[in-house]
């Protein structure tokens, strides 16, 4: 007997995102499964209708249950599959301009496979594997990547909090070729940055706010005896942008002591005046309120705070941690000075962000004008069928 093939059989009406090219189909849109497919394996998602979808990779733990890989019936979800999606990927970022030799090259589900990030810093990749179906092809990825890139060291973080509700567990360590060193140095536009790719944050670095970091040197540039302020500062590359701009003194706070020695390195390793730098390891908010009870007043302050709305369910608590930063640095901020304002949260929309920091804006009595909207950088793309990859908004606000 032939055995069924293994798919995944919509309920009526549950069709409509996987028509947009949206790639993620919900436990909830699902009538039934067929052919007991395993995990990561690929599957056909029918329409209730009994017309074909997409083809995608099975996770039978998640409330996402597919991912979609293509939404051609006969293209085959193979080794050459995932040559040519990282091709693609590779070829699109030689379109850009990036002034830094630490590079994102994929970018999950806005370069046609859903849960990979690989980021490359100088001789080193690293690459993350967040989803059921990206981890069954890992090898063949690697395998890829080595080839079309011609660098052969891979170092793996999929130790992402996501990978637990795709029933995968945490894996790090070196995939091809050799560990990086640690710290490891990439420049960026004038800037030289020590990350510590194994114990860092995310892949180790923040790449996404590249443009914003520079955005922020410019400003400092305009600004004469300036006294600058950096919250969730990390290994301090804004406020690296802040000094290199000129800025008289920068007050960088995070909660982290090892970051904040990576920093303090970072400072001398650009040949700046640590005189310039002040270090706080504190709690931001409880560390804010007790600058501002202190009267301190600030020409340029930065917020770029962790991922506080890290699903739907949180963005209500997200909410009021987003004003309560915004309503303080905003009342810090000395008047004609600026405030660049971020969040990462995919929960948190830019339309949403906006009206958070107004209404802190509101409370604070204070009034601002918008000189600007910020996004990640442009190796961080995103599709029109997948808002979701829109994550990191931000704003430049002038007090008046």
């Amino acid at each position: 007997m032939k055995p069924r093939a293994k798919s995944l059989i919509l309920k009526p009406g549950k069709e409509k995102s996987l028509l947009r090219r949206h790639p993620w189909v919900f436990s909830g849109a699902i009538a039934r499964v067929e052919g007991d497919p395993g995990i990561g394996e690929t599957v056909r998602v029918i329409g209730s209708d009994g017309a074909f979808l997409a083809l995608a990779a099975f996770s039978p733990q998640s409330q996402i249950r597919g991912r979609a890989w293509s939404w051609d019936a006969e293209e085959d979800i193979d080794p050459a599959f995932f040559r040519r999606r990282l091709q693609a990927a590779l070829d699109y970022r030689t379109t850009m301009r990036i002034e830094s030799d630490a590079v994102r090259l994929v970018h999950g589900e806005s370069d046609g496979l859903p849960g990979l990030v690989v980021d490359r810093y100088g001789d080193h990749l690293v690459a993350q594997f967040s989803s059921a179906g990206v981890d069954a092809w890992r090898e063949a990825i690697a395998d890829a990547l080595v080839e079309l890139t011609g660098v052969p060291n891979i170092y793996e973080r999929s130790d992402a909090d996501v990978r637990g509700l795709e029933g995968l567990p945490e894996r790090t360590g070196v995939l091809r070729g050799k560990a990086p060193p640690v710290p490891l140095a990439i420049h960026e536009h004038a800037i030289q940055i020590e990350v510590d790719i194994p114990g860092g944050h995310k892949t180790g670095f923040y790449l996404d706010q590249r443009d914003n970091r520079r955005r922020v040197y410019e400003a400092a540039q305009g600004m004469a005896d300036a006294d600058m302020l950096n919250c969730f500062c990390y290994t301090g590359a804004f406020s690296l942008a802040m000094l290199k701009g000129g800025a008289k003194s920068v007050l960088s706070i995070d909660s982290s002591g090892p970051a904040l020695a990576l920093a303090r390195a970072n400072v001398v390793r650009n040949g700046l005046d640590p005189s310039r730098a002040e270090w706080m390891e504190a709690d931001v908010f409880k560390a804010l309120r007790e600058l501002r009870d202190q009267g301190k007043a600030y020409d340029l302050i930065v917020l770029d705070p962790p991922k506080f709305a890290p699903t739907p369910a949180t963005v209500e608590r997200a909410t009021r941690a987003y004003k309560d930063i915004n309503l303080l640095g905003l009342k810090m901020l000395k008047p004609g000075g600026l405030l660049f304002t971020y969040s990462c949260s995919g929960g948190v929309s830019p339309e949403l962000f906006t009206k958070i920091v107004a209404g802190a804006a509101s409370d604070a009595g204070v009034q601002a004008r918008i000189e600007g909207r910020l996004a990640a950088g442009a190796d961080h793309p995103v599709r029109l069928s997948f808002p979701e990859g829109e994550y990191l908004k931000g704003l430049v606000l002038r007090k008046i």
